[in-house]
């Protein structure tokens, strides 16, 4: 009887098995969604939508970008997990929605970790440490030197509460054995305003806002956050180089997907992935916006989430609640 079952069900299973293999095979057949979490025009939507043309190129089908801002990022990241795991959604991830939101109170219900595939990292964000002119801070030593003196009364401004700025300047105080007060506002621009009217004397903020004026000799820079020198400003000396020991913070993004997409088509969006940032036309558009082509893997982003997210973890351990 059980074999007489099976005779039967045996030429479906077949089918079953070969037509799954053909959709894996065809992988993509239609237009692939990228999810942007950030507003239209900011530089994290103009690097995915750089990166998104080239791998239209390499996949033959279009990839379209979706901007879902919210949530720290994170709203446009749950999307993405809510959508069918079939590699046709992806979806923008940076610093703040992988390795920071998961471990703040009231955290949006996003488990990196366990929702989403890492594709691969896109780019490093450069961040800086400037003063005003008119702060006296000619580097990172008088900062630091000041701060002792005068514990807690130094402020220094961030793009927003959690941010990656913000978690830079409080990684900058602990390792510098020094008590800085942050002043959160709405976004960089407003923070490199007041720091050019002496409003704060110092502020951690991207690059990309600040470098005019450190340029045109109206803010100092005290230092990048990043491990190594950005390429976007060589003669700017890293943090580290400033006398904090082995102080790395940098911001970042990558592409991921819902963890449950097939391996195949994984490997497939990790491929074309990798071939559009070797592109030497797509790096120098990176560039063009100070940010700096940073290309991982799947499994060296992975590892590098892990390390990430640990260290922010620790620190935001440590840090009192925000005044309310």
């Amino acid at each position: 009887m059980i074999a007489a079952i099976w005779r039967l069900a045996a030429p479906f299973a077949l089918l079953s098995m070969i037509a799954g293999t053909a959709g894996a095979q065809s992988f993509p057949a239609k237009p692939i969604t990228l999810i942007v979490p950030f507003a239209p025009g900011a530089s994290a939507d103009a690097i995915a939508r750089i990166v998104g043309k080239e791998m239209s190129q390499q996949l033959g089908q279009p990839v379209v970008v979706d901007n879902k801002p919210g949530a720290g990022g994170a709203l446009g990241l749950m999307a993405v997990t809510r959508a069918p795991a079939d590699g046709y959604t992806i979806g923008l991830g940076a610093t703040g929605a992988i390795a920071v939101n998961p471990h703040l109170p009231d955290a949006p219900p996003l488990n990196p970790k366990r929702d989403l595939y890492p594709i691969g990292k896109l780019a490093d964000i450069p961040l800086v440490v400037a003063a005003s002119a008119s702060a006296g801070y000619g580097n990172l030593q008088a900062l630091l030197a000041d701060a002792k003196a005068n514990p807690g009364r130094i402020s220094y401004a961030t793009p927003g509460q959690y941010t990656s700025q913000h978690l830079s300047g409080e990684l900058l105080a602990k390792m510098g054995n020094v008590s800085l007060s942050a002043v959160p506002y709405r976004g960089s621009g407003p923070a490199v305003t007041d720091l050019l009217g002496g409003v704060v004397p110092v502020a951690v903020v991207d690059l990309t806002s600040a470098y005019p004026h450190i340029k045109a000799g109206k803010l100092v820079a005290l230092g990048v956050t990043s491990a190594t020198r950005s390429k976007v400003a060589p003669e700017l000396p890293t943090i580290a180089e400033g006398g904090v020991k082995g102080y790395a913070a940098p911001a970042w993004m990558g592409l991921f997907a819902s963890a449950k997409t097939p391996a195949d088509v994984r490997t497939k969006l990790s491929e074309a992935l990798q071939k559009a940032l070797a592109s030497p036309d797509v790096q120098q558009q990176i560039t063009n916006l100070a940010a700096e082509p940073a290309y991982m893997d799947s499994q060296a982003f992975s590892q590098f989430i892990a390390g990430e997210s640990k260290k922010w973890a620790d620190l935001i351990s440590r840090m009192p609640p925000p005044a309310k």
